[in-house]
This record gives C-alpha cells, structure tokens and sequence, in this order.
C-alpha cells in the first residue's frame, strides 16, 4: 500500500468522479484509476460501486475513508514538522491582535519567530475582537487573537487560551468585599471594565441580558491595570477575570449568576491556512497556554 493510492482514493471520494480527482491531482484519469484499481486489490475489497454516474463508496469504502484522511494528515504533519526544523516554512502571515494586548507568551513567541523561521514573514494588525473575526472569515488575515464569550462566529476554529468567569473587583474592606455576589447587587455602583468587543465585556453584557439587567458602564479603559488602578482609588467596582486582581488591597467577588464565561483564543479558518499560519497558530498556543 502507497500513500499516493491513498491521496487518490481521497479524491475521488472528495470530487466524486475519477476524471475530478485526475483534474486536481493533475495525474492522468487512467492513473487515477490503476492505482485505486492496485489499492482495491492489495486489501481484498473494492472501495467503490462505479456503477453510477457519480462513484459511491461501498461499505468497505466507508469504513476505510477516516483511516486513509487519518493517514494523509498524520503524513503532512510529519511533513511540516520536518520543514519546520529544516527552516523550509516560508510566507507571509497576517495575524490579528485585539486591541491593548501585552500578554508576554504572546509578543514572545512572535519576537522568536522573526530569529528561528526568517523565511516568514509577519504582518500584526490590531483591532476590536468583533471585526478581527470578520477579518479573519474575509481571508484579509489568517488568524487572529481574540476576546469572546460563548463561541466564535461560525466558521471560525477557536483555540482557548483563557476561559474565566468574571467577577467584581472591589478594594479590600468595601461594601462589596464578600463571598460573593449577584449582578443585581451591584446597582448604585459605578462599573468600570474593558471596551466593547473584549472577551470581559462581552460575557459581562450576555450575563446582564439573560436576567434581564442593563449592562451599564460608566467608565471603560482597554487596560485591565488602568481599571484595577482606578477600583484600588475607589472610583468604582471593576468588572474583570479573577485571574487580573493584583496585589492584597483588592478583591475579586464572584459574580455567581453571571453564567457566560469570557475567553481568550485563538481564531483560524479550519480550511483555509498555509504551513507557516499554522505554525505560528500552535506555537501561539503551546506557549500562552503553558504560561
């Protein structure tokens, strides 16, 4: 068994005839056809019922189908591991970043790429999550870094870096410094917390929505610090992740009817990425989640 016999079973069944197949493997029909023919042969069962004008997979077919794509991306994996070691990744990759990112795993990695792959070629955008995702489903950048909550737009293949409720950051010893509360205990507060088409503000408005309360804000920063700054000075309760409290003079409350979490991750078209959008996509993801 060759995997070329295997790329060209997969074809067929994706084009659904052998002269579609040929096309886009650009190999002649007659190739196509001995090499399914030779495939057929060595596993003593045929793949497909040509009788129709459109081939259909038999029931052997069907089940050998997963095995051989399961084989086929094992092989390009181990392609592009290959190349990545012998530096042969090359391209331009337009990445996204919502806006007021430092997240240090993450300027790492793209400082690291520009010394061990110089064949890439970065380009960095930065935006609100909302028209990244857009951007990134156009094919005006590959992937992207994004804030969210609930799921990404369809279409999208997310990678979660970060996945948190939010909670009310308040000074030690104020008001609100307790176990835990609801949303609706904080009214008569001003709420301070990140712009719109962050991850925070997002699961923040959602959770508001589904019981039924205005999401108000009354002062927004895109710094998480500036906002946690501002809370420690008692200019109002922000509305953050607990992971973003700092220091013993502020708490992080648990927002307990606050049902959607806010997530950070990585967005990418599934069917659409070249080698080097895909290196730099797991790269991203090995090291910030491993931070």
């Amino acid at each position: 068994m060759e995997m070329h016999q295997l790329r060209y079973f997969a074809a067929v069944v994706d084009e659904g005839t052998f002269t579609g197949a040929a096309q886009r493997l650009h190999v002649s029909q007659s190739g196509i056809s001995t090499q399914v023919a030779k495939l057929e042969h060595e596993l003593g069962q045929r793949l497909f019922d040509r009788s129709a004008r459109r081939v259909r997979l038999t029931p052997a077919g069907e089940a050998v189908l997963p095995l051989a794509k399961s084989a086929l991306a094992a092989l390009d994996a181990i392609r592009h591991t290959a190349a990545e070691f012998a530096d042969a990744v090359r391209g331009r990759v337009r990445l996204g970043m919502v806006m007021g990112c430092s997240i240090p795993p993450f300027l790492d990695t793209l400082a690291d790429l520009g010394r061990s792959h110089p064949g890439i070629e970065l380009g960095l955008h930065e935006d609100h999550s909302a028209a990244l995702q857009s951007r990134v489903l156009s094919g005006t950048l590959d992937l992207a870094l994004i804030g969210y909550a609930g799921e990404p737009a369809p279409g999208l293949e997310a990678g979660v870096v970060i996945d948190e409720p939010i909670a009310a950051v308040v000074p030690a010893g104020h008001r609100l410094d307790r176990a835990d509360l609801t949303l609706a205990g904080l009214r008569g507060e001003k709420i301070l917390c990140l712009p719109e088409g962050t991850g925070i503000r997002a699961a923040y408005e959602d959770s508001c929505r589904r019981l039924g309360l205005d999401p108000r804000v009354d002062i927004e920063a895109s710094s998480p610090a500036a906002l946690l700054r501002l809370a420690e000075r008692g200019a109002g309760t922000a509305v953050l992740s607990p992971s973003s409290t700092q220091g013993p003079a502020l708490r992080a409350v648990p927002l307990t009817d606050a049902t959607t979490h806010a997530r950070l991750g990585l967005v990418i078209r599934p069917d659409h990425h070249s080698p080097a959008t895909r290196l730099l996509y797991t790269r991203l993801l090995t090291a910030m989640r491993s931070a």
